[in-house]
């Protein structure tokens, strides 16, 4: 289920066409990150040895069981004895009739000895492609493929899924297992690029793990998932100023991704940025119970819980600059001037505030002033410019 808006405010992000960016993938992708890098992933077979090295650029891609050594080599057991070739054998594979250009093909295919080369080995020359090995008697692949699919899916025709039943392609497997691949174990994924075996994962894996291993294998590739860039995007706007058209951003990835924290995390900041507190707190009502402690939902809902706090101090900001300035050392006063000031947007000089308190004494009140420092650096985002100049004369005045 996606995004479902239960406010005005919500539901006009949703629903307003201007507010969602069914241009920003199209403006991404003409200008966004084009495949620059060739990926050259050489098998090195020993002439006496029966184990095939297959040596990525890039190692570390994959995040299901493996063999590796620290070089990061994956080295594959065969099971069958029989020659080695340097390159998939398309007489071995078998051979399609009717090769389709890549691009042509679906996002998501059943492939067999007929078709193997054309849409696996020939297809990833064009477009990375995974390939899934399962069994309809398997479990874990019952829970996987569902997974898989998803986030091809998303991944919206920048990778291809492949799915070979091990059952019904005997004879398939047996041969691909004569070049290394350890199909004794299934679910078994491999991703191809370039014509050559990129990484492999075995085993379900969580949906999490899976998507950070196509993106992985995306970012090898020299492209990214459109979601990435949908985020970037929203950040960059919200970051601009440009409020409304990060929320509507935001809206359209939560469809896509409804577990995404930066997505959240990005919602209810735009919607505070637009000085919509209800709609902020619809939306961090609706957050997903498993993201509660994630820190950029915490960060989320600290801004959201300074925003109420401050823009009722930010009314009284003047009148609490002038009775700062005649009792300096009331430091109840000065905690609430920062508050004030952090309301009304001026970060730098709420967190000056709070450093003169610590100052003067560091253990004034247990700490308040420390704390409710803290407290900004969380709302703010600790990636914040204003965090980081804030933090840096925290860490001086500490440990000076």
């Amino acid at each position: 289920m996606g995004f479902e808006p239960t406010t005005p405010t919500l539901a006009r992000l949703c629903s307003t066409p201007e507010l969602r960016p069914h241009s920003v993938v199209g403006l991404m992708t003409e200008s966004g990150p084009q495949r620059k890098r060739d990926f050259s992933i050489q098998e090195q077979y020993p002439l006496s040895g029966t184990t095939p090295h297959i040596t990525a650029p890039h190692p570390g891609l994959a995040h299901g069981a493996r063999t590796s050594d620290l070089s990061g080599n994956l080295s594959f057991q065969r099971t069958v004895p029989a020659p080695m070739s340097s390159t998939f054998d398309e007489h071995l594979i078998g051979q399609s009739s009717n090769k389709a250009p890549a691009g042509a093909a679906a996002t998501i295919i059943d492939a067999d000895q007929t078709n193997f080369m054309a849409d696996v080995v020939e297809a990833s020359r064009e477009i990375p492609v995974l390939v899934d090995f399962w069994a309809p008697w398997c479990s874990p692949c019952k829970q996987l493929t569902p997974v898989l699919e998803k986030i091809v899916r998303a991944a919206g025709g920048r990778v291809r899924l492949v799915k070979v039943d091990v059952e019904a392609n005997q004879a398939l497997a047996a041969q691909l297992g004569q070049l290394g691949l350890p199909l004794q174990s299934i679910p078994l994924v491999v991703a191809f690029w370039k014509g050559q075996v990129l990484d492999l994962f075995q085993g379900a894996q969580p949906e999490s793990e899976v998507r950070h291993f196509v993106e992985s294998l995306l970012k090898l590739a020299g492209d990214v998932m459109p979601a990435t860039e949908i985020l970037a995007a929203a950040r960059q706007a919200l970051a601009d100023g440009h409020a409304d058209q990060a929320a509507g951003l935001f809206s359209q990835l939560l469809e896509a991704e409804p577990e995404s924290p930066e997505a959240w995390d990005g919602m209810i900041r735009a919607l505070i940025a637009l000085n919509e507190p209800e709609a902020a707190q619809d939306a961090s009502a609706q957050v997903p119970a498993k993201l509660d402690s994630h820190p950029e939902i915490t960060g989320a809902r600290a801004a959201l819980a300074l925003h109420a706090e401050g823009a009722k101090a930010a009314s009284e900001l003047e009148t609490l600059r002038q009775q700062s300035a005649a009792a300096p050392d009331d430091f109840d006063l000065r905690l609430k001037l920062a508050a004030a000031l952090n309301g009304a947007g001026e970060r730098a000089e709420a967190a000056n505030t709070l450093l003169d308190i610590l100052r003067k004494d560091r253990n004034w009140n247990d700490g308040a002033a420390k704390t409710e420092l803290l407290r900004f650096f969380e709302a703010w985002g600790h990636t914040d410019p204003d965090t980081l100049a804030a933090r840096r004369k925290l860490s001086s005045l500490l440990f000076s």
